[in-house]
């Protein structure tokens, strides 16, 4: 049995919270129902944090990919369960853990309360909502049917977090990874070698090649990092500007998607993009000409954008979307493939739902194919890079311990 803290509303919209004891969260929506609840959100009490320090002030100002997933759960619960549109924000801004989530969703609930739809007030914070977003709202809310398409945006928002989640988890490792290596390294040129360059030059004894080289190196570490890291730094920032440019940034998604074994996970995690945004707005009765643009918009990759909009002009000219795809020659054949089974079939939305949960399967696989690669990898050159080293340390060890006899 396990205590679980409970936000929820009654059949009168009245808010309220507490704490429930159950086995598991699907117990405590049991027994919240059976008191005439409404369970809004169910989580088991965290450990007490003490009084907010400068980080976590500086995390609750910013709107995370996240807290928006947790909005729009809390806003489909809420609306499915036929309280007004007015009141389910009000009690959305009341369980907002965010003071900057909070002001959001009172301004759209005052622009509500002037006379605009919820899509409206929506686009009036692009930071926060997309246009795929605000685009399956207005749909929503044309047809009647806005607790349906808030279930989709559930599903494709927490979707999307969980592929997001997983890239994160599996890049945690390896670059831990490289900087506890590439720290090791720096401590011992910076710190450690250095002795021994004074024992040497007291003594006068011969010092072997390699630790020769490596007191050069550590000489030079601790006389011209910051030359070093300005180096770095501008060669970070220029990269980054020659990205944002038409021409480098064409040129550097070109580069990404003809890289070896990378290009190809970077392809798919477009392809599963494309996929299911398209799916996810045609299902919410988008139109398809409209729903295409979106995706457009919203794809990372330049040339994948351009074959998007390929897309786009030949369902204009009534040529649907198997057919643009396929002449666009960057789309794999599996998935124009399902495509056009899904355009013969009628079932086109579902079936680009499947061709993303497809390539969202093959990602994970691929991601995790090539961490495995790269962790033996890394650790291979960080013991290379500290063994040569360590080696050239104990040289100078032995060559001091021949001066003594």
């Amino acid at each position: 049995m396990a205590t679980f803290r409970y936000k929820a509303v009654n059949a009168q919209g009245s808010f309220s919270e507490g704490q429930v004891d159950a086995i598991d969260t699907r117990t405590a929506a049991y027994r919240l129902q059976g008191m005439g609840l409404i369970p809004v959100s169910i989580e088991q009490p965290s450990f007490q944090r003490t009084g907010p320090g400068i980080l976590s002030r500086l995390y609750s100002q910013r709107i995370s990919k996240k807290d928006i997933l947790f909005f729009t759960e809390e806003l489909s619960t809420l609306v499915h369960a036929g309280l007004p549109l007015d009141r389910s924000l009000t009690i959305t801004a009341e369980l907002a853990s965010k003071p900057a989530l909070r002001a959001v969703i009172h301004d759209m609930l005052k622009q509500i309360k002037g006379g605009k739809s919820l899509a409206e007030a929506l686009a009036a914070h692009p930071k926060q909502f997309s246009r795929l977003y605000v685009n399956m709202i207005r749909a929503g809310e044309a047809g009647g049917v806005l607790d349906v398409i808030l279930e989709r945006l559930v599903e494709f928002e927490r979707s999307a977090d969980e592929l997001r989640s997983y890239l994160i988890a599996a890049l945690i490792y390896p670059v831990l990874l490289t900087g506890v290596g590439l720290a090791s390294v720096g401590i011992l040129l910076y710190f450690v070698i250095p002795k021994f360059a004074s024992i040497f030059s007291e003594m006068g004894a011969a010092v072997p090649p390699t630790t020769m080289m490596m007191l050069w190196v550590s000489q030079m570490t601790r006389n011209y990092w910051w030359l070093a890291a300005a180096i770095i730094a501008a060669s970070v920032i220029g990269i980054r500007y020659w990205i944002r440019t038409p021409k480098g940034g064409r040129t550097w998604d070109v580069l990404k998607l003809k890289t070896p074994v990378l290009g190809a996970t970077v392809l798919k995690m477009e392809m599963a993009r494309f996929a299911r945004t398209l799916g996810t707005l045609l299902a919410s009765a988008v139109p398809l000409i409209a729903g295409v643009r979106i995706v457009q918009d919203i794809a990372s990759n330049i040339i994948v954008a351009e074959g998007i909009s390929k897309i786009a002009d030949g369902a204009k000219r009534g040529e649907g979307v198997s057919r643009p795809m396929r002449a666009a020659g960057i789309f794999p054949a599996l998935a124009i493939h399902l495509v056009e089974v899904g355009e013969e079939t009628g079932k086109l939305d579902s079936m680009l739902l499947q061709v993303a949960d497809v390539y969202e399967k093959d990602v994970r696989t691929s991601v995790k194919a090539l961490t495995s690669v790269f962790e033996p990898v890394i650790i291979l050159v960080m013991g290379v890079l500290v063994g040569t080293v360590v080696l050239s340390m104990l040289m100078a060890i032995f060559s001091i311990n021949e001066i003594g006899f």
